[in-house]
């Protein structure tokens, strides 16, 4: 027996709990090199403790909906920030901390535009980008200290497109 979620939208409003929608939407905050480059300014609250900040290239295998969600990790000691490099969309998947374990998991599809930050001790599912390459930037903490704990469901969740 499976439980199901259905994805989401991915918007700032709803992720903020999680973390940061990385995305230009809107007018830039600052237009910088003679007026012919907006920035979008600060957008992450990147932590990173007692680390410091490393960028890695990651590639994930695609994945289809609807996908089975049977683990969710997090990182206690620093932020961990996805930022696609193709305008594929994919898959988020956060959850609240429920008593050292996660709650009720919540899936948000990206508009292919958008990157996470997810805050220090954020449960959160795999890199699942939903066309290949599936490569990403990661920007999070390198440094000594156990920052990996995972969570395996009894009974895994099924996640469906909207």
């Amino acid at each position: 027996m499976s439980r199901e979620i259905v994805a989401e939208p991915l918007t700032a409003e709803a992720f903020v709990p999680f973390g940061d929608v990385l995305e230009a939407a809107g007018a830039p905050d600052k237009v910088i090199n003679q007026g012919r480059c907006g920035r979008w300014h600060d957008l992450a609250r990147l932590d990173f403790g007692e680390g410091r900040a490393g960028i890695s290239l990651f590639e994930a295998e695609a994945r289809a909906l609807p996908l089975q969600l049977g683990m969710m990790e997090r990182h206690p000691l620093g932020a961990q920030a996805f930022l696609p490099m193709s305008a594929d969309p994919f898959l988020v998947v956060v959850a609240p901390d429920a008593g050292g374990a996660p709650g009720r998991p919540r899936a948000f599809l990206t508009s292919g535009a958008q990157g996470v930050n997810y805050l220090p001790g954020t449960w959160h599912g795999v890199l699942a980008p939903l066309a290949a390459p599936g490569r990403f930037a990661v920007v999070d903490r390198i440094g000594a200290g156990a920052n990996l704990e995972e969570h395996w469901f009894e009974t895994p969740w099924v996640i469906r497109a909207p």
